[in-house]
């Protein structure tokens, strides 16, 4: 958790895959704490062939069977169809604003620099009205699994939201962070 925190979680990240991925992990999350997903991360990648969407996208029936038993991953039907459809919607996305990334732009205002000096984790919400606008975007497109708390860790983990706490390296706004 602390390598994850540390090199990844709040970094901006703007590469399809990478958010695809992102998006995919957290949505597989709900129900289930972070650490089991990490800890499955790299069964995760692999299972779902590094989280190309094009490829995610044209999984059939065979691959399909193929996640639900891979004891690597977490094998919950719901979410595996939920990943392979949004890997189409995320690819209807990306033809549309050139990349995922673009259109997360176009949803999401950018974060405030960070959280104020007196802030401590029972200041960090579950949810907030961007998370819920873009959930209720993304449901619109027809992407599962994409509540507005899912977004909203989703969210937190590319960089869209700055959450980091005061006493964080993070925190301090450095050209890392």
């Amino acid at each position: 958790m602390t390598a994850y925190h540390d090199t990844e979680w709040g970094v901006a990240a703007h590469d399809d895959v990478e958010l695809f991925e992102r998006l995919a992990l957290e949505s597989f999350q709900a129900g289930l704490s972070w650490s089991t997903i990490l800890r499955k991360r790299d069964a995760f990648r692999s299972a779902f062939r590094g989280f190309d969407p094009a490829v995610v996208a044209s999984f059939g029936p065979l691959e399909r069977e193929r996640l639900m038993g891979d004891a690597g991953i977490v094998r919950n039907r719901a979410k595996i169809e939920a990943t392979i459809g949004n890997a189409a919607r995320f690819l209807e996305l990306v033809g549309a604003f050139g990349s995922f990334d673009a259109y997360l732009a176009t949803v999401v205002p950018a974060p405030p620099l960070r959280r104020p000096a007196n802030s401590t984790a029972a200041d960090i919400p579950a949810s907030t009205p961007a998370a819920e606008a873009l959930s209720s975007d993304l449901r619109r497109r027809g992407f599962r699994f994409v509540g507005p708390t899912i977004v909203y860790a989703f969210m937190q983990s590319v960089g869209l939201v700055d959450d980091h706490l005061p006493g964080c390296f993070r925190y301090a706004g450095s050209p890392d962070s």
